[in-house]
């Protein structure tokens, strides 16, 4: 884990990633505004003309709306973040492969974009599946001080870490290949996971967490190989 850790941030600094990195926090970014634009319209068209409350009322609601999906934000950053680098992850592996590891990148292949899009929205479905199911936990752990955060960062991770790690074996096994790695790398990627999970509940640095990750996930993968 310290290796992968270690690695990964020294390769932040290759112009491939940063580009990733780019284009993943614009596409991030963008999706967040256009939930906030929708979330806002929304709000202000049910308030105002289906029920008939005045502009004011609306203008409430709509603010009420909007803080709210602020507050959640720490759970549906994760999951565009992961779907966002689902996108573009394959780029991140390349490059993380072509400076450690040429010989397993000359017998990669290639995952097709529809495929990786695919999983991107399994990942982001699944991460907020999980974690709406896991809200009223939340919210009964907090008189504990510390049970919420260890709970989001257990599920979180897990999740994390199986996402993290498929996005790399995806390049290099067979299906039936990956069930039998998923199962006795369950605990690596799920140390993995839960610290993605806590970058990304970091300000700032969340925003390199993803990419960050999907480093940590390949170099985990090709340390273990060898």
């Amino acid at each position: 884990m310290f290796r992968a850790f270690f690695l990964s941030l020294g390769d932040l600094t290759d112009p491939a990633i940063l580009r990733v990195f780019a284009k993943s926090i614009a596409l991030t970014l963008a999706i967040f505004l256009l939930l906030g634009a929708g979330l806002w319209f929304s709000t202000r068209w049910l308030v105002i003309d289906r029920l008939g409350w005045d502009e004011a009322a609306g203008n409430l609601a709509a603010i009420s709306g909007f803080l709210a999906m602020l507050l959640f934000g720490w759970v549906l950053f994760r999951a565009i973040a992961v779907a966002a680098i689902w996108l573009f992850g394959d780029e991140i592996v390349v490059a993380v492969e072509r400076r450690h590891y040429p010989d397993a990148l000359a017998s990669a292949h290639h995952v097709p974009v529809t495929r990786s899009m695919a999983l991107g929205l399994r990942s982001a479905g699944r991460a907020l599946l999980v974690n709406v199911l896991l809200m009223p936990l939340y919210v009964v752990l907090l008189v504990t001080g510390f049970g919420t955060p260890l709970l989001f960062y257990a599920a979180n991770g897990w999740l994390l870490g199986a996402d993290l790690g498929e996005m790399v074996a995806a390049r290099h096994m067979t299906s039936g290949e990956m069930k039998a790695w998923a199962r006795d790398t369950r605990w690596t990627r799920w140390d993995l996971g839960v610290v993605v999970a806590a970058l990304m509940s970091v300000p700032v640095v969340n925003l390199i967490a993803p990419v960050l990750g999907a480093a940590m996930a390949t170099h985990q993968f090709h340390g273990r190989r060898r």
